[in-house]
């Protein structure tokens, strides 16, 4: 008989996972792989109870390769935070050698995105009411989630039951309740690291840097040296732990930024095939610099990484640099320590404090990424942003956040943010009513609904295919063509499922989680008690 090849495949696997947790055997009938990530596979099985009745089981088998504390902390998640208020629970563990098995109660569910444009605002005002419950309860607990984003808060429509998984790439608050969270600490932050000054060119004479805050006042100092260069690098980056979302590319629904290829020149040396960005030296005055010998400078679009190594070693750490704002990195900069921050999660859904290696990090990124998710609802548009590193990531931020708006936020956090051109702050309401295709005229509450901004441009989409990245002065661009209804979606009167009367409540929580800063963001808390749920029970 004809096996599909994928079939045959998961088959193989399960073969395998038997093998080598022979426990499994005599307890569950595994049925099927109903997800597969970087660092887990999760199948569907089924449990004979005593009873005789067979219940559902969901069993995430972790690779082999996983740290044991890594293990053991996620278990602590679910056991401790876990079973209740929407964060799912586990039932059994299994382990064989270095093979372990996580059992949790299996929740049927939908597919984001095949829901996306089906669900009633009520729905959505639910599934939001639902997924703050889910934050609170592991906030609680000193539990910052790091991946949330929707395949991970599973959704059953029909039965309006949600659930909160994957605490794989979970970390603990300085005063977490999961023990094994003030230890562990994840990958990223030993293997992921960004230096002071990264600098990403976006074209048109656009471009974006982000600094520490020590060179803040030596950058100033030195504007008119760094006139003198007009090329700055594009930078591109290591993509983090969390794994890509499930149909990116899915031919109805399209990002509103997207990209194709990027072109990148990187001012970097390679590392196991990992890219690091080189951090900004100090900077002072043009007549005051000690340059070294013009061999020490290297530039790491011709040099090896054995050669600039040697170069690095060769160079004294107090030395200042003469790299800043060219497309070369010298050998002083090379020699300096990386700044080490944790920026584990998935693309798109990383806030601004990860994006700009904060190393404080607090639970207000688990907010940022459900202000995303609320983002998608509202606009219809699935995953909204789309980059390929974190500077660009952040340059997308600044089209809709605003780019004065983003620069003053980071420096709360510590970091300098140069964007060379202004970009205004979208108004929320009709950025989301322009891309979801309803009437922009709709009745509303009294008062103009919430934005930092006067400025009421629409963000472009491209026309069946992902954005092209060219560059962020090209986007901006496509503000005025999309204000005249290129790529926006259109709605039926007879199907708004009340999305012609969406409150300004609405848009003033999702103000409040892309909030840029992390200080200030809206709680999962204080989120339950705002006005847009005020009909809803805790």
């Amino acid at each position: 008989s004809y096996e599909p090849e994928g079939f045959s495949g998961v088959k193989k696997d399960i073969e395998k996972l038997y093998e080598a947790v022979p426990q499994l055997v005599n307890v569950f009938k595994i049925k099927e792989k109903i997800g597969e990530g970087t660092f887990s596979s999760v199948y569907l099985a089924t449990a004979q109870l005593q009873t005789g009745y067979e219940e559902k089981m969901a069993l995430k088998h972790l690779i082999p390769t996983s740290h044991p504390l890594r293990i053991a902390a996620e278990l602590q998640c679910l056991t401790v935070a876990g079973g209740q208020d929407n964060v799912m629970g586990v039932k059994y563990c299994f382990r064989k050698n270095d093979h372990v098995v996580i059992v949790m109660p299996y929740l049927e569910h939908e597919s984001f995105l095949d829901i996306l444009n089906s669900l009633s605002f009520e729905e959505v005002r639910e599934y939001m009411f639902n997924l703050f419950k889910a934050l609170r309860r592991i906030h609680h607990f000193g539990i910052v989630h790091r991946d949330v984003k929707p395949s991970n808060f599973l959704y059953n429509r029909q039965l309006k039951k949600y659930a909160l998984v994957d605490f794989g790439l979970a970390q603990g608050t300085p005063d977490t309740k999961i023990e094994l969270l003030k230890t562990a600490h994840s990958e990223d932050q030993q293997g992921s690291c960004l230096q002071t000054n990264p600098i990403v060119a976006l074209g048109n004479g656009v471009s974006v840097s982000v600094t520490a805050p020590k060179q803040i006042a030596q950058q100033s100092a030195s504007k008119a040296a760094d006139r003198r260069s007009s090329s700055l690098s594009k930078v591109q980056m290591k993509q983090g732990r969390g794994g890509k979302e499930d149909s990116v590319h899915h031919s109805v629904q399209r990002s509103v930024f997207g990209e194709r290829n990027f072109n990148v020149y990187s001012s970097t040396y390679q590392e196991n095939s990992s890219t690091k960005l080189i951090k900004q030296s100090k900077v002072i005055d043009v007549s005051s610099r000690k340059l070294v010998t013009k061999k020490k400078i290297v530039s790491t679009k011709t040099v090896s990484n054995g050669a600039a190594r040697k170069a690095a070693s060769a160079c004294s750490l107090n030395l200042p640099c003469d790299c800043y704002a060219t497309d070369r990195v010298c050998s002083v900069c090379l020699s300096r320590r990386q700044q080490v921050a944790p920026r584990a999660g998935t693309p798109g859904f990383r806030a601004p404090e990860v994006l700009t290696k904060c190393p404080t990090q607090t639970t207000a990124i688990d907010m940022w990424s459900a202000g995303i998710i609320f983002l998608s609802l509202l606009s219809g548009r699935y995953p909204f942003f789309k980059a390929s590193d974190d500077l660009t990531a952040l340059a997308q931020i600044m089209t809709v956040r605003g780019s004065r708006e983003t620069i003053q936020a980071a420096r709360t956090f510590g970091k300098s943010v140069v964007c060379t051109q202004v970009v205004p702050t979208q108004n929320l309401r009709t950025l989301c009513e322009k891309l979801r295709g309803t009437n922009s005229s709709c009745k509303r509450s009294q008062g103009e609904g919430p934005s930092r901004s006067e400025n009421n441009t629409a963000l472009p989409v491209a026309e069946g295919k992902p954005c092209a990245p060219e560059t962020l002065g090209k986007q901006v661009q496509r503000l005025q063509s999309f204000q005249e209804g290129d790529g926006a979606l259109e709605m039926k009167a007879t199907d708004m499922k009340g999305w012609d009367q969406i409150p300004d409540e609405a848009y003033d929580l999702l103000d409040k989680l892309l909030d840029l800063n992390p200080a200030t963001r809206i709680t999962a808390k204080e989120a339950l008690l705002h006005p847009f749920f005020k009909d809803i029970k805790l």
